[in-house]
């Protein structure tokens, strides 16, 4: 269909030029030369000859196609709303019709000292031009973000405001150009998509300064993110939903759940019997779970690149083996690069109550992580139980504390891990955020060998990153038809960690990131604003102020 669509408009282009540039004194062949008709364009319509040389970008070229357009039915005398209108918006339909016969007469550009820009057009024109210079700015070479969640901290903290280079391996030239400019995925205020998706283009990257390296802070659309409600946006993916569904509050542990909060000296009563009967009949398949999902969500599919943006740390890049054991994290076999910033969870035993204003004047612990979780005997007296993300020197300085008796590292274990929430997100995974692993982290070119067992790691980046389709016939694996034992990754993929390490939803949750979803690298920090603090009372971090995050 896109084919078409593009067969249709450059026809109507290329037709509209041949009939129109002989009658302003030019060549109609000269219309017909894809690149040169528009350099030939900029001297009908007396604009600088480099306006051209901007429809290379793709996305930015849209708005100059518009530019051009109205510029061309100006020149032609069409200047009345209705004709520039239909310019813009049809042109490869009105330049054929306008350029047959003498429907049409040259008139030139308007004389300018004669016929003044009024207000309202001198500020649409800057306008527009404005849009088209930060439009370039924006997708080719640097981006602003903010830090929405702590999964960074004390890396980047919630609040920083900064600018993400994307010279810094290439800019990515946009899979979908026709979107409205400075939206991301919905037009500001509403659910409504900020795209359209008539024309779609492969992915290309253009050149950059380099590749992505080990422990770079990398900004990338988030894996999961192709399929997402519209109510919780990328806060929960489809799959996630699904594995909620079917798999936390299954037949299995829906039953367990339930049970297990019955007192034992009531199992055998009538009642409990009952309950009994009821749970055998609790049936949470993940078909059924679809369903829920389908008819209780606003379901919506996004291409690569209007997906959400994420930023984290890259642990390991292609090619690098990763494991994590009692939550230390080792690349190919030797210990990993540690942030200077990164923070774990640690359970706090005090037998006082620790000052909340105290722990973030003195270790940045944000007031809505202060309060306890809970008193061993009762929730108003001690010893009080915290779970605080803290860094080691903060660690050091809880120690100091009198009233602490115990810090220890919150490790997560098998035993307490929700079945299917790590990747590769199946119920019989034994993997934690702390013990995760042996894996390799895919490469292109290199070959995997293809199991019923192995499957699992690869599915999503054979099916749905790279486009094939993919099933399991009679134990056997069938890539597009064809059984495979196995299979040539097509792309590069990293693993991506956040510095929080127990408060990150990343690699860990739901797997690799391929290459065509990286945007770009964290530059440096413009601006830091404490969302617990005024701008009167140190709300401005003045010292993160143009800082560069390692």
């Amino acid at each position: 269909m896109s084919i078409i669509i593009y067969s249709i408009i450059a026809i109507g282009y290329l037709l509209g030029f041949y009939l129109i540039f002989p009658k302003a004194d030019r060549k109609a062949w000269e219309g017909l030369i894809p690149g040169y008709n528009f350099y030939v364009l900029t001297k009908i319509i007396k604009q600088p000859w480099w306006w051209f040389l901007l429809l290379i970008f793709p996305g930015v070229n849209v708005l100059m196609l518009m530019v051009f357009n109205s510029n061309l039915a100006s020149v032609f005398n069409k200047r009345e709303l209705k004709d520039q209108v239909l310019a813009i918006l049809f042109p490869f339909i009105m330049f054929p019709l306008w350029g047959r016969g003498d429907a049409i007469v040259f008139a030139g550009p308007i004389d300018r000292s004669k016929f003044p820009k009024s207000t309202t057009r001198e500020w649409g024109d800057a306008i527009v031009f404005a849009v088209i210079a930060a439009s370039i700015i924006r997708t080719y070479f640097l981006e602003a973000f903010t830090i929405p969640t702590a999964s960074m901290e004390k890396t980047l903290l919630i609040g920083d405001y900064l600018f993400v280079s994307k010279m810094a391996y290439g800019p990515k030239v946009p899979q979908t150009p026709l979107s409205f400019p400075f939206a991301h995925h919905t037009l500001p205020m509403t659910e409504i998509p900020s795209y359209l998706e008539w024309m779609k283009l492969d992915y290309n990257r253009l050149l950059g300064f380099g590749d992505v390296e080990r422990n770079d802070i990398v900004v990338f659309n988030y894996p999961e993110g192709d399929t997402v409600s519209v109510e919780l946006q990328s806060n929960m993916s489809y799959n996630q939903l699904t594995r909620i569904y079917a798999l936390y509050f299954g037949e299995k542990n829906a039953r367990n759940f339930i049970w297990d909060g019955i007192p034992k000296k009531y199992h055998n009563t009538p009642q409990v019997n009952d309950i009994k009967n009821f749970l055998g009949n609790f049936d949470m398949t993940e078909g059924r779970a679809v369903k829920i999902i389908r008819d209780g969500f606003d379901m919506t599919v996004r291409p690569v690149d209007k997906r959400e943006h994420y930023i984290k740390r890259c642990v390991a890049v292609p090619g690098d083996e990763i494991f994590i054991k009692n939550s230390k994290l080792f690349i190919n076999g030797e210990t990993a690069y540690i942030p200077p910033m990164f923070q774990f969870n640690w359970m706090v035993s005090s037998e006082a109550s620790l000052n909340q204003n105290l722990m973030k004047e003195r270790m940045d612990i944000y007031l809505s992580d202060s309060n306890p979780m809970r008193s061993l005997q009762n929730k108003n007296f001690p010893p009080y139980i915290y779970k605080f993300p803290m860094t080691l020197d903060a660690v050091s300085q809880m120690d100091d504390y009198n009233s602490v008796n115990s810090v220890n590292i919150n490790i997560h274990h098998p035993a307490v891990s929700l079945e299917g929430s790590i990747f590769p997100n199946k119920p019989d995974t034994e993997w934690t955020v702390d013990n995760w692993g042996r894996l390799t982290v895919p490469k292109s070119g290199e070959t995997v060998e293809l199991t019923l067992e192995t499957l699992p790691f690869y599915e999503r980046i054979i099916s749905v990153y790279e486009g094939h389709d993919i099933k399991t016939e009679d134990g056997k694996i069938m890539i597009d038809g064809v059984a495979k034992d196995s299979y040539a990754f097509e792309m590069d993929y990293y693993f991506m960690m956040g510095d929080n390490r127990h408060n990150s939803a990343d690699s860990r949750y739901w797997g690799f990131v391929p290459e065509d979803h990286i945007v770009g690298k964290a530059a440096f920090i413009w601006l830091s604003l404490d969302p617990e603090l005024t701008l009167f009372d140190g709300g401005i971090r003045w010292d993160r102020m143009f800082s560069i995050p390692e």
